[in-house]
């Protein structure tokens, strides 16, 4: 389960490290727009704020602090959240182009997927995960290939963790590559 999935925000007491900061921020500027349609996310808005800044100011705040390898790690998370906004971002685009050769609106969606029209706004910018039920009807009813419905990236722990079971393993008919596991 992921931390900063939009319905476990306010149970979130403080952002622990680069990539759920810039997670975070990258939550926060999709909500402050969808904030405007559906207002029960101003909560989560105001919530994510505080984190942001509270995690600035204990980590960024005295330049003389900052280190190299902080400096390394916020680059490497802005990376891997900007590559998924894209990614995001061209689903989007499909999804909405297929709707639109068809004659079909986003509500008609959210209807036949069974969501509400709010929620479905969110499934399309990325601030809830799609289904797996979801993608596949979406996948049927459009012809989209899974590549670009499902997001590529792994969780840093769980490339960790694979990294360090083929390293243990020595297997030689492994194919898997270590750059293939790499988020970006």
């Amino acid at each position: 389960m992921d931390r900063l999935e939009i319905d476990n925000i306010l149970k979130v007491d403080e952002l622990t490290n680069e990539f759920e900061f810039e997670q975070a921020t990258s939550i926060l500027g999709k909500l402050r727009w969808m904030v405007k349609d559906d207002s029960t996310l101003q909560p989560i808005l105001q919530h994510l704020l505080v984190l942001i800044e509270q995690y600035e100011s204990k980590h960024w705040r005295n330049e003389s602090e900052i280190t190299d390898e902080q400096i390394k790690e916020s680059d490497y998370a802005e990376k891997i959240i900007s590559a998924g906004s894209i990614f995001i971002q061209k689903r989007k685009e499909l999804i909405k182009n297929k709707l639109k050769e068809n004659e079909m609106s986003q509500k008609d969606l959210a209807k036949l997927l069974g969501h509400r029209p709010n929620y479905m706004s969110e499934l399309m910018n990325g601030v809830r995960p799609f289904s797996r039920d979801d993608i596949v009807v979406i996948h049927r009813l459009f012809k989209i290939d899974f590549n670009n419905l499902i997001p590529p990236f792994l969780k840093k722990e769980v490339t960790h963790h694979i990294k360090m079971t083929l390293r243990e393993m020595k297997n030689k008919r492994v194919k898997l590559k270590m750059h293939d596991l790499e988020s970006v």
